[in-house]
């Protein structure tokens, strides 16, 4: 039941902080829906509490704009999943999923680089083929990653000269 109530509050804060919320009526009326979907799973079950928040947690690690929509992506899809199996014959429920439907299209880009991640957990490094591929890969990895490692420390030196700390 956790699952159910903090879910729903990061439901709300994945829609303001995107945008897609477009004035305070729509606010108003999702946090009503959402408010029915609460009792719906009676969300204010003494369990909720147990174990602390599901994704708000892990919402504050991922701090850049393009890391939260990755993670952001992954939590969408996870709701759709959770409300794949409810009445859908409420008008609440239809409309949290047609909102989560909608955010999900914008954070496409998100959900490619999930199944990419996927797709590297999946590689067999002991298979000597794919270690050839990635050694001769190797020094392309590096020397992207020194591109953005030297990006970064120049964004440091920059923000060092501006500001007067």
């Amino acid at each position: 039941m956790a699952f159910q109530t903090y879910s729903l509050f990061v439901l709300s804060v994945i829609m303001i902080s995107f945008g897609h919320v477009e004035n305070r009526l729509n606010l108003l009326q999702l946090q009503n829906d959402i408010d029915k979907l609460k009792a719906d799973f009676n969300s204010s079950h003494s369990d909720v509490a147990d174990g602390g928040p599901i994704f708000t947690e892990k919402l504050l690690s991922w701090t850049e704009r393009n890391e939260k929509r990755i993670i952001l992506s992954q939590i969408i899809s996870m709701y759709l999943k959770m409300l794949e199996n409810t009445d859908r014959s409420k008008a609440h429920v239809r409309n949290i999923t047609e909102e989560l439907y909608t955010l999900k299209e914008s954070l496409s880009d998100g959900s490619k680089k999930i199944e990419d991640l996927k797709d590297l957990t999946k590689l067999q490094m002991g298979d000597l083929k794919i270690q050839r591929k990635a050694v001769n890969e190797l020094f392309s990895v590096l020397q992207k990653l020194g591109d953005t490692s030297s990006s970064l420390k120049r964004k440091r030196s920059q923000f060092q000269r501006l500001c007067k700390c």
